[in-house]
């Protein structure tokens, strides 16, 4: 296993759209326990395969407190969501530091494949509905700070670009 670089925001590689999996192979697998190690490695509860330069259609999420619920989403496609929603602060590995209020689908029904390419369903409410809706966000080429409103998300563009020069 590896630890990956995490790409961090405004890097414009956040913004590719990711392909669907095709291949679930030995490669796929090694990926898959990467971005599981990177992600509890940077505390965070859930990483999309876009976060770290991989362009698939690739999550992985642990919202567990014990972080023992590992859960793979390859291709997901949310295929409800409830009328219901609520605004929480949300943050990201990509944009370290900044949480800010989003709104989101309270419920969401989800179908995707796992590790092994086989099909699953998944109703996910609460924080794994909101880590759910977050990451596949990324999928699309979508940082949660496009929901903010253009002055907070230049404040936070010019704040992560003055962090990512004063770390060189």
């Amino acid at each position: 296993m590896a630890l990956l670089p995490i790409l961090c925001y405004p890097d414009p590689r956040l913004h590719k759209v990711a392909k669907p999996v095709t291949v679930f192979d030995e490669r796929l697998q090694q990926r898959v326990a990467d971005m599981f190690e990177t992600m509890y490695d940077a505390k965070g509860i859930g990483l999309a395969a876009t976060q770290v330069d991989f362009h698939e259609r690739l999550i992985v999420i642990d919202v567990s407190e014990d972080r023992d619920q590992p859960l793979v989403l390859i291709n997901p496609e949310i295929t409800w969501a409830s009328e219901e929603h609520h605004v929480g602060d949300e943050g990201c590995l990509s944009v370290p530091g900044i949480y800010d209020g989003v709104e989101r689908s309270a419920a969401v029904r989800v179908k995707a494949q796992d590790a092994q390419g086989q099909s699953r369903e998944i109703s996910a409410e609460g924080l794994l509905a909101v880590c759910i809706q977050h990451e596949m966000d990324h999928l699309l080429g979508k940082v949660f700070v496009e929901y903010l409103s253009p002055l907070k998300r230049n404040r936070i563009k010019t704040k992560m670009l003055k962090l990512q020069r004063e770390a060189r």
